[in-house]
């Protein structure tokens, strides 16, 4: 039997862990939970599947424990989906920056958290329902099999979406995307995201590409793409 993906659920709040933990595990997941971000460093991270996240905790927030996820070599690659109470647009697009695959905020419901789990794991868990596969551009290269990117050579630090967002523009060099397509295919259609965190993605993905940044293209009012 193929083991089930493994969930760390980090908030301060005990009950609401519990919470979670019960009904994740009705769902079949394997679950742990840490009431902060202190102990959740204690534990050997890079074995989780998804990290469930709240914001504003202890010495250390959220924004910063995903940070620090992100830095770390045997982390960068998990999942980090935000629940959180804190619901403006730029509290969104700032979990979001910090390289977070979802955003939910509070109070939510335990099916849409539910159904948000099950979509980033439908991305993440079955890495081998994908084929094997580099695609490159003269020095930009990506390897969907080892979820990489090097440009020149140089492997680029790059959060998963940006990388799914990369991958579709060379796969489908020279065609434009819509907001509403990038949109579906890269967040599931029972997320609900704003059209910003498109630009939000493709600013990040400009700046990190160095000279080939030039080639992802803005039409406005049609969309992005990667032109040649």
């Amino acid at each position: 039997m193929k083991e089930m993906p493994k969930i760390l659920v980090v908030d301060d709040e005990e009950t609401l862990c519990e919470a979670l933990r019960f009904n994740l595990e009705k769902e079949g997941y394997i679950v742990d939970t840490a009431l902060s971000a202190e102990e959740a460093l204690t534990y050997e991270l890079s074995g989780y599947s998804l990290i469930l996240l709240d914001i504003m905790m202890g010495d250390i927030s959220g924004l910063q424990l995903a940070s620090i996820l992100r830095k770390r070599e045997t982390t960068s690659h998990i999942p980090i989906i935000f629940c959180t109470a804190k619901d403006s647009e730029d509290d969104m697009i700032k979990g979001l920056d910090s390289g977070a695959d979802d955003y939910i905020t509070k109070p939510y419901s335990i099916r849409n958290v539910l159904a948000r789990v099950r979509s980033v794991l439908r991305r993440t868990w079955h890495t081998d329902a994908h084929p094997v596969n580099t695609l490159t551009y003269k020095g930009l290269s990506i390897s969907s099999e080892q979820k990489t990117c090097t440009l020149d050579g140089k492997e680029l630090k790059m959060p998963r979406k940006e990388f799914e967002i990369l991958s579709l523009f060379l796969a489908n060099r020279g065609r434009i995307f819509s907001r509403e397509e990038l949109l579906k295919k890269i967040w599931p259609e029972e997320v609900v995201v704003l059209d910003r965190v498109v630009d939000v993605n493709i600013t990040r993905l400009r700046s990190k590409l160095g000279e080939y940044g030039k080639n992802i293209v803005t039409r406005s009012g049609y969309g992005y793409g990667f032109m040649e």
